[in-house]
């Protein structure tokens, strides 16, 4: 019997997913389970989301092929070009459904969480939109890593919050910012940011990305005269850009799934962020899904040069694809993707996200046909990530 990889009506992809919370957030996590599908699929929520997208985000975004980068790993290599969105990457199309769905529920109060920035960016970006009051809570480290998206989200009216508890990266931000939807239950809205947290959110934010996958559909109908490509890459931290990149494939066994997650100094280093390589099944900010953590349980602080990748756990999606060998998962560590990164850039002219970076970096470990057709998403631009670059690259 054909395998269905999306949720149940549980919540669950296989074993991972679910929703464990605290009793204070039962009543707004159950009412967002029991509207989040009524809404997404009204006729007047779809004509809002579908022109925003289209007069405000600026999509759909160009499915580039890329003739340098195809020639040099000999198949036909597209890129599906997130980086060129507004705000500079795929997280806006999620906040732009989110809001929608927050504004249609009655809430006014929106927080988030976010590492690189992007995510929060996108978030003070659509509460600017909508005239809503935007909380985003951010590790100590990413403030200062990525500065620059810090002012960007106080130019356009939000309070960031800088945490300093644990490593001051993501995880921290996601804990912190659970703390306030528990304190303001009633009028706060929380935008997670990632195919994460308890179900419907994992469903939820890869409904919302999958835009990606069914432009790649048309786009490659008309580009290529059939509408799936042999292989689809993407990075994974939390997921959402490769749960949009795979939805509409994920069940399509002629399409092989590539996902690219951190490998930071190299996986047998502790200093990694590859959390389906080492992983263990747990429980994070309300999903069962795989987990970096000790013998005892307690979560290990993981570590990449990019900050929207260093996450302990990962997507209940990707940990079933994972599991059932759906996937393919490559770790790939900070120096493989700066290489990528520098590649892309002299080769293409196109800068990268450190995030993207992770993806282009799973091409040298792959073996291509001529005749394959890969889909690689290039899910952000590397404004944010210039000081990085600057500083390694005389190093390739």
């Amino acid at each position: 019997m054909k395998k269905d990889y999306q949720v149940n009506s549980e919540g669950y992809y296989g074993e991972f997913g679910g929703a464990y919370i605290p009793e204070i957030l039962y009543t707004c996590v159950e009412e967002l389970r029991e509207n989040y599908l009524t809404i997404i699929q009204s006729r007047s929520f779809k004509d809002e989301f579908d022109r925003l997208l289209r007069d405000y985000v600026g999509r759909p975004s160009p499915l580039y092929l890329a003739s340098r980068l195809s020639e040099k790993y000999g198949c036909r290599i597209y890129l599906k070009r997130e980086d060129l969105n507004h705000t500079g990457a795929h997280k806006i199309n999620n906040t732009i459904g989110q809001i929608l769905i927050a504004k249609r529920m009655g809430k006014r109060r929106i927080i988030a969480e976010t590492g690189a920035g992007q995510h929060g960016v996108a978030t003070a970006t659509v509460c600017a939109l909508m005239g809503m009051e935007c909380i985003v809570y951010m590790g100590k480290t990413d403030v200062e890593r990525q500065h620059i998206n810090v002012q960007k989200m106080e130019m356009l009216g939000a309070k960031v919050c800088p945490v300093t508890s644990g490593n001051m990266t993501l995880k921290d931000a996601t804990n912190e910012a659970i703390r306030d939807w528990c304190c303001h239950p009633s009028d706060t809205y929380y935008i997670i940011g990632s195919t994460v947290g308890p179900h419907p959110y994992p469903d939820m934010v890869a409904r919302l990305q999958s835009v990606i996958s069914e432009e790649i559909r048309k786009q490659l109908s008309l580009q290529e005269g059939r509408d799936y490509p042999d292989y689809l890459i993407a990075c994974v931290g939390g997921g959402s850009n490769a749960a949009g990149t795979i939805y509409h494939y994920i069940n399509d066994e002629r399409v092989k799934i590539v996902l690219a997650e951190a490998g930071g100094k190299g996986i047998d280093t502790g200093m990694s962020a590859a959390t389906i390589q080492l992983g263990k099944v747990g429980i994070i900010h309300g999903s069962k899904t795989l987990v970096m953590q000790n013998e005892d349980g307690q979560i290990e602080e993981p570590y990449s040069i990019s900050a929207g990748l260093d996450y302990p756990g990962i997507g209940p999606i990707h940990a079933n694809l994972a599991k059932n060998k759906r996937a393919l998962v490559l770790s790939i560590n900070d120096d493989e993707a700066l290489q990528a990164a520098f590649e892309l850039t002299r080769i293409e002219g196109i800068i990268p996200a450190l995030e993207s970076a992770h993806a282009l970096g799973a091409l040298s470990k792959l073996h291509f046909r001529p005749e394959d057709v890969v889909v690689l998403t290039v899910s952000g631009r590397g404004d944010k990530d210039m000081e990085t670059y600057i500083r390694e690259m005389n190093r390739f």
